[in-house]
């Protein structure tokens, strides 16, 4: 284990329990996967879970009728007696109100054990908000607390002990990448216009690491009387090498088409997602993503090849997009990080199994995607949208530092946090009919020097972008390739990219956060929001049609539920489908953008719930 920051390792791992535990409450309850009953005191409330068994606990209600679960409260009764009454004996007592048969229930369990374990990693490592504030992004990134909707959001599994103490985004570790060169029998590159295979080596790799590689290859290649030109190279996370490579390419290493060719010499960190790195050594190049074989929240964390091969056909979309609109060009500082290039592989004995768990088709690959250091300019910072949640080891939330240090009003300082990221994600949406998948690690928020938001930059493409079912004008850049892997949806389903990866994926818990450190009431912030929105309508009224059918100011909405997909949907099966229908959805929650209209009364109050 690292050096612990805050007391002992037995204490992080009880804080972790007892914040999960809260999460539980929270998130199944707004999920209504558990539905609680008032039990006639203020604020308290119960949860009968069969059997004589109850936990109560005391709460307020907020936005999108969420729980609010006051820390400290939950307490299971009869009370055990000892430290079973976290957030695993929870999820025992509630397992017949769930509906899980024996393997989910032990796969939630030990889904959640992992969790709480890095969850508890990352208490260790905490600290105050001023320190926060003076981390680069990279650093960061390893004091996230993942997912907030999920509560089994940090599982990695796959991953053994050792492996997420080298390669989880809590350990702030490095990595250095595998590098192996497979034959063009399996794999195939595919670039932005004027990046080919050999230009992006050039600016990937060093001139001598380039000419051992090729050494190895030429030699490799003469053994198996292969022509080394016919090779592509990629790089391989040497987890994924142990674990995926060396025994499922088993017979293609054997025959020669694939080589490994050694380990460059660059160090990497990863990020929230993971399967993505950055560059620690060499910033101003660029991000690699890379398969895992691991599960972590809903999916596997591989790479499917049909998308792999087409990001950088919807990445050269997207920007070219932007280009060609002046409001997205030149008045606002919104950038697609583009996935410039890629590498699929695929397995041939695999691909004559369609049916088989969709893991097996995305098992190896790269695509190389623009760093967000090269969109800043001098004394600008880049901070995920995720890390506006954060709270430092002394209390102070993140947010409250940065509002600090700007010298505005905490409203202005939203305000410009607000008009920062939503006029390029309706532009997008309204007038292009495109919705990227804008939740808290796949957006970067840009600052100036006083820690001012002037900016964002989005990231994930290729399964993360989606369009409407009809053609629209903008859709006549799209190749063949990049229209077989964009998913298209209805303009209510569509609109959920903000709907709910934004409002209420994200801005559920900043608003709480912003009234609580900021003293911004909750009903102020969701003005704000609104007014932001409307403005964008005003300047576009040419659009207004379109954002009618989109209904982000509609009374209610569909509420998307990741813990019933995760826990109720199959996301613990070895199933073929990848999840590429729409989220699971479970009833409607009111839109607080609807009240927005005109001051209303603070968050939590009966008109709310």
């Amino acid at each position: 284990m690292s050096g612990v920051a805050r007391g002992t390792w037995h204490e992080a791992w009880a804080e972790a329990g007892r914040r999960l535990l809260v999460k539980a409450i929270e998130e199944f309850a707004y999920e209504e996967l558990l539905v609680p009953r008032p039990d006639g005191t203020d604020g308290g409330h119960l949860l009968e879970l069969g059997g004589g068994v109850k936990w109560s606990f005391r709460a307020a209600r907020g936005s999108f009728g969420s729980w609010r679960v006051e820390p400290g409260t939950p307490r299971r009764h009869p009370d055990p007696g000892d430290a079973a009454d976290g957030p695993e004996r929870l999820l025992l007592d509630a397992r017949a109100v769930l509906g899980w048969d024996g393997p989910t229930t032990a796969e939630a369990l030990r889904e959640l054990t992992a969790t709480r374990r890095a969850e508890a990693e990352i208490l260790s490592r905490a600290r105050p908000a001023a320190k926060l504030a003076d981390l680069d992004h990279l650093d960061l990134e390893a004091h996230q607390h993942g997912h907030p909707c999920m509560l089994l959001n940090k599982g990695r599994l796959g991953f053994s002990a050792s492996d997420a103490a080298a390669y989880a985004p809590e350990a702030a570790g490095s990595v250095r990448l595998r590098w192996a060169a497979v034959h063009a029998s399996l794999a195939a590159y595919s670039g932005v216009p004027g990046l080919d295979a050999r230009t992006l080596l050039a600016e990937e790799l060093d001139e001598e690491v380039r000419k051992e590689f090729a050494v190895v290859l030429e030699e490799a290649a003469a053994r198996g009387g292969l022509d080394p030109a016919a090779f592509t190279w990629l790089p391989v996370h040497p987890f994924h090498w142990d674990e995926a490579v060396e025994p499922l390419f088993a017979p293609y290493l054997a025959d020669g088409r694939i080589v490994p060719l050694g380990e460059g010499p660059d160090r990497y960190r990863p990020l929230q997602s993971i399967r993505t790195l950055a560059n620690l050594d060499r910033p101003e190049r660029r991000n690699v993503k890379v398969p895992l074989l691991i599960r972590n929240t809903l999916v596997w964390r591989g790479l499917s090849t049909e998308p792999t091969r087409a990001a950088p056909d919807v990445s050269a979309w997207l920007l070219a997009l932007r280009e060609s609109d002046p409001y997205l060009r030149d008045e606002l500082r919104f950038h697609p990080l583009g996935e410039v290039a890629s590498v699929a592989v695929r397995h041939p004995l695999y691909a004559s199994v369609p049916d088989a768990p969709y893991r097996y088709h995305e098992l190896l690959g790269a695509v190389w995607r623009q760093p967000v250091t090269g969109l800043l300019r001098p004394g600008e910072r880049a901070r995920t949208m995720a890390a506006l949640l954060a709270v430092g080891s002394d209390g102070r939330a993140l947010a409250a530092e940065l509002v600090s240090r700007s010298g505005l009003a905490p409203s202005a300082w939203l305000a410009r946090l607000f008009s920062a990221l939503l006029p390029g994600l309706l532009r997008h949406l309204y007038r292009h009919g495109v919705a990227f998948c804008p939740h808290g690690e796949n957006t970067v928020i840009l600052y100036d020097a006083a820690d001012v938001p002037v900016g964002v930059a989005v990231k994930d493409f290729a399964e993360d972008v989606n369009l409407l079912p009809e053609d629209l004008p903008a859709y006549a850049g799209l190749s063949d390739q990049a229209r077989a892997v964009l998913l298209r949806w209805p303009a209510g389903e569509l609109a959920h990219s903000l709907l709910s990866a934004v409002f209420a994926g994200h801005f559920r818990f900043l608003a709480p956060l912003a009234e609580e450190h900021l003293g911004v009431p909750e009903h102020a912030f969701w003005r704000m929001v609104r007014e932001e929105v409307e403005r964008h309508h005003a300047r576009f009224p040419e659009d207004a049609g379109r954002a009618e059918a989109f209904g982000l100011l509609a009374p209610s909405f569909d509420r998307v539920a990741l813990n019933r997909e995760q826990l109720l949907g199959g996301g613990f099966h070895d199933r073929a489908e990848r999840d590429e229908g729409f989220d699971v959805v479970h009833g409607t929650v009111p839109n607080p953008l609807f009240r927005a209209r005109v001051p209303g009364p603070r968050a939590g109050s009966r008109e709310e719930r």
